[in-house]
């Protein structure tokens, strides 16, 4: 009985202590839970959708042409998004989301049991309402306190908001990989379109991101994204939203992705892709989010007609070239249903390329192709595809994917340029660069052969070498031999022997008409005769870069290896009067407050400057406003050019460049109808690389067109019928208004009559003398010329 009273008394006390601790650990939680949902955001602040601000970039003229942000958002009101879409991701993410108070306890109940069968922790049960609760004020840490937080928030928005709400915030919201944040942004980074015009498909896509979007995105892994896609198919399928047919027909669609392009004013993608990197190279992920604006050197003008030009260019060279066939072939069936849907679809796989829309043949006839476009059907005139050499015994097929070149309000037959080319245009006064073109499409590839591609010269290079020899004392009427030569140099594979282009000779020539005609075997001999230490010494002041200049006589025809800006960079020297300038394309750099945090401060050409040796001495504004002067005043944004080239040197080659663009290899340009026009053609072996050079006064504009995998443009592709062409339709473009100007005639040159057989001075009375201007201090006489001109006349003799 006593026993039985103690054990009482335990069990008692026990209960007793088992109430207390039970109460005890009771109010804990209740505190704990008070003090989680007191330290728990308020429901409204979900509502504000704090965004980051982008990187914008302009053109000097207040044209954006990039925009570059951490986060990409287009955000939608609940009714501006597709039934469809919504029934994806609940199918994917949440099927009971309009059933459960924000917790789907069902599910959370069998993560507790795999929990306690298998010792893993599982994210079951994590509904809508709880992803946004996370994404949005919690961290993404898997761990119980983050749990339970996660479900008192959830429970908090589902009580102060509708489901409706909570569905427009998470689709706003969520993280869809590739910095898309919400549908809207993802719609339009994968596949380039707005919401309401996805496929079942694309949806499918879309809906199948949140689990792993950086992982599972069409662009990182397009297997995975199809493999995601595929799950909420057959899960709409299984929850009776779509049917089997649409099912199947969605299964079918290849995932083609559309690669983000930001709307902008301006075409020059290269350029802002440049800005970007310079900005992030500076202020980190800092650049995407503090909302700074750029001002580039781009002027818009020029940039849409560098855009064209280059185009053009490369379309014309494609066509010269000869029809390559059908791009690909659509299944016959698909095209016996009439098109469609799925016609449209498949053709908008197909990305446009440089402007060029892809398109089906539906029939075929000399007299005329149909086509269908995803924007409906084009005939085509023959005249449209004459260039192709299309026939009855050459036809296209019904089913055969082409391309189109939109011609005003026509189509012309196109195909994908297997070529590529280049153009800069720069102010030779202070290195701002006015329009720059990397390639035939930045979205078809972004490298940029401005600043990447380093390339032979070939005879664009010639100019800097006859300076070099003017500047070592010959002058525009010294005579030098064209005639073979062969070299057996160490430096060499084997035994050289140089050419001319077409393989003749014209004996001996002056200078002035060797650059004309572009004698490549004049310029070995001239080389020679000014030693390749010196050419190399002297041509470097041209802001060309000193390493890359070859040490052996190979250098006389461009053997060298530059890109098109460092080209630019060296005729600017010319334009200019001798100053190197340094080419740039950021004229200034605000925060999102209008502060500026950055303003270029280039090297200008200042001919005023060294006259009145004002460089670091200006004149204050007071007493240069009295004056009257015309002579700008260095200041804070920027400083004058250092002189490196003889100005007397630089006029004879300006001089000798314009005959060039006249009546030698660049003669074209005398269809422009100007004066002051100057430049030289430039080729490399084989045709390989095809280059023009130009300028104008106060416009320097370089054109390359080549492979990127160094191959021969086939014969007669020189750089006046390849480059040229590009060069003239800008020049034509945007100097429309643009008054003649030309450098002014320094001090030290004289007009001399001359011989134009032998380069000295002309008998009295000669009929068949001609004007030349020389160097005052190098005057030809007939019986004191240059010893090794003596000496080549000597071998003339020899010769013939």
């Amino acid at each position: 009985m006593a026993h039985k009273k103690t054990g009482l008394r335990v069990l008692a006390w026990l209960s007793l202590a088992g109430l207390i601790i039970g109460t005890a650990i009771a109010v804990v939680a209740a505190v704990a839970i008070s003090q989680m949902r007191a330290e728990l955001p308020s429901v409204d602040s979900l509502r504000q959708l704090q965004l980051s601000e982008p990187l914008r970039i302009y053109t000097r003229d207040g044209q954006l042409i990039g925009e570059f942000g951490a986060e990409r958002r287009a955000t939608l009101t609940y009714a501006e998004l597709p039934p469809g879409l919504v029934r994806a991701f609940l199918a994917a993410e949440d099927d009971r989301f309009f059933e459960h108070p924000g917790v789907d306890w069902q599910g959370l109940m069998r993560a507790v049991v795999k929990l306690a069968l298998t010792g893993e922790k599982s994210q079951g049960g994590s509904t809508i309402t709880m992803q946004l609760a996370r994404n949005v004020f919690l961290s993404s840490e898997r761990t119980y306190t983050r749990k339970f937080k996660e479900i008192l928030l959830a429970l908090k928005v589902e009580k102060e908001l509708t489901k409706e709400e909570i569905l427009e915030l998470y689709l706003n919201k969520i993280y869809l990989g590739e910095r898309a944040y919400g549908v809207g942004a993802a719609a339009l980074v994968y596949f380039g379109k707005p919401v309401g015009e996805l496929s079942l498909s694309q949806i499918a896509v879309i809906a199948g991101l949140p689990k792993a979007p950086s992982r599972d995105n069409p662009v990182a892994n397009p297997k995975k994204a199809v493999e995601r896609r595929n799950y909420v198919l057959r899960r709409m399928r299984e929850l009776g939203n779509i049917s089997e047919l649409e099912y199947q027909a969605a299964l079918a669609e290849p995932v083609a992705v559309h690669p983000y392009q930001a709307k902008v004013d301006v075409d020059a993608h290269y350029v802002a892709e440049m800005v970007r990197a310079e900005l992030f190279a500076e202020y980190g992920e800092d650049a995407y989010t503090r909302g700074l604006n750029v001002v580039t050197t781009i002027d818009s003008k020029r940039q849409k007609a560098a855009n064209t030009a280059l185009r053009h260019a490369l379309f014309a060279y494609d066509e010269r070239h000869g029809w390559r066939g059908a791009e690909t072939r659509i299944p016959d069936q698909m095209l016996a249903g009439g098109g469609g849907g799925e016609l449209t679809a498949l053709l908008d796989s197909y990305a446009t390329v440089a402007g060029l829309v892809p398109a089906v043949v539906t029939a075929f006839a000399p007299t005329g192709i149909d086509l269908l476009t995803a924007q409906g059907a084009v005939k085509l005139a023959p005249a449209a595809f004459e260039w192709a050499g299309l026939s009855a015994k050459k036809p296209l097929q019904p089913g055969d994917v082409v391309r189109l070149r939109p011609e005003g309000n026509d189509y012309r037959l196109a195909q994908l340029p297997q070529i590529q080319g280049a153009f800069v245009a720069v102010d030779p006064d202070d290195g701002a660069i006015q329009a720059l073109v990397g390639g035939l499409d930045f979205f078809a590839g972004k490298f940029n052969r401005v600043i990447q591609a380093r390339r032979q010269a070939g005879s664009g290079f010639k100019p800097f070498l006859y300076s070099a020899a003017m500047n070592y004392g010959f002058t525009p009427a010294s005579v030098i031999l064209d005639a073979p030569v062969v070299f057996d140099d160490s430096a060499l594979e084997s035994t050289w022997r140089p050419e001319n282009y077409g393989g003749d000779i014209k004996g001996p020539m002056r200078l002035r008409e060797a650059l004309v005609q572009s004698r490549n075997l004049v310029s070995i001999r001239l080389l020679q005769a000014i030693g390749l230490n010196y050419a190399r010494d002297y041509i470097p002041r041209f802001g060309l870069p000193a390493d890359r200049l070859p040490n052996d006589l190979t250098m006389a025809l461009g053997s060298a290896v530059f890109t098109p800006l460092e080209m630019a960079r060296g005729y600017s020297t010319i334009a200019n009067g001798g100053f190197v300038i340094d080419p740039y394309f950021i004229d200034s750099v605000r925060d999102n407050h209008g502060s500026e945090l950055f303003r270029a401060k280039p090297k200008r050409a200042c001919e005023a400057c060294l006259e009145q040796n004002v460089a670091g001495a200006a004149q204050s504004p007071e007493s240069s406003e009295d004056a009257g002067s015309a002579v700008p005043a260095p200041d804070q944004n920027w400083t004058p050019a250092t002189r490196t080239i003889d100005p007397r040197i630089i006029w004879l080659i300006t001089d000798i460049l314009h005959d060039v663009a006249t009546r030698g290899t660049a003669a074209k340009v005398r269809e422009l109808g100007r004066s002051d026009l100057g430049g030289k053609t430039g080729t490399t072996n084989d045709e390989t690389d095809a280059w023009f050079s130009g300028f104008q006064r106060h416009l320097v504009a370089v054109t390359w067109v080549g492979f990127d995998q160094p191959t021969p443009l086939g014969r007669g592709e020189v750089g006046g019928r390849a480059a040229l062409p590009a060069w003239m339709d800008f020049m034509r473009t945007v100097l429309k208004d643009v008054p003649e100007e030309t450098l002014p005639r320094p001090d030290g040159l004289v007009n001399v009559r001359i011989d134009p057989n032998t380069g000295r001075l002309a008998a009295v009375g000669d009929p068949d003398a001609i004007f030349e201007t020389v160097q005052q201090d190098h005057i030809p006489e007939p019986d004191d010329a240059p010893r090794f001109q003596r000496e080549q006349q000597t071998d003339l003799q020899d010769l013939f």
